[in-house]
């Protein structure tokens, strides 16, 4: 699969050993994927690298992503600056739920100090089965936040 129906995923060290359950589960559920790094555990990597790697090909395929860092915060503020990205540090699965639904977004964030294995795979799959709601004011809303990002 290419562009569209492929999950771009990533971290730093902080997020790398969920990473590597998480793209487990993403190959137990189907799910085609692609790691864009780190590749291997370095306590001294920059979780601004990954995490704009996932966003820039997210936003050039218009597919999704998941990154992944100790909290989700920063890997949610990073991807949140490239255009076309609405990102969102989904700690819970309504909240995975309603990010789909009510914002459309393409960027899953998740830390990996803050919920646990089982917890995670419930957000990714919930988020990843979650369609954008067919409500025109949830639209509308996108659209506002698609001409702010533009200017």
């Amino acid at each position: 699969m290419e562009g569209k129906d492929k999950v771009f995923i990533g971290s730093d060290h902080a997020g790398f050993k969920l990473k590597e359950q998480i793209k487990e589960y993403l190959a137990e559920l189907g799910v085609d994927y692609e790691d864009l790094g780190n590749h291997e555990l370095d306590p001294h990597d920059d979780y601004p690298d990954y995490a704009l790697k996932v966003a820039e090909k997210v936003a050039e395929t218009k597919s999704r992503g998941i990154l992944i860092c100790d909290s989700g915060v920063g890997v949610c503020i990073v991807a949140n600056k490239v255009k076309g990205i609405r990102a969102v540090n989904a700690g819970s699965v309504r909240i995975a739920e309603m990010s789909r639904r009510h914002n459309n977004t393409n960027v899953l964030c998740l830390g990996q100090d803050y919920v646990t294995v089982d917890e995670a795979k419930d957000i990714v799959k919930a988020w990843l089965e979650t369609e954008f709601s067919s409500e025109s004011r949830h639209h509308r809303r996108v659209d506002k936040i698609t001409r702010i990002e533009n200017g």
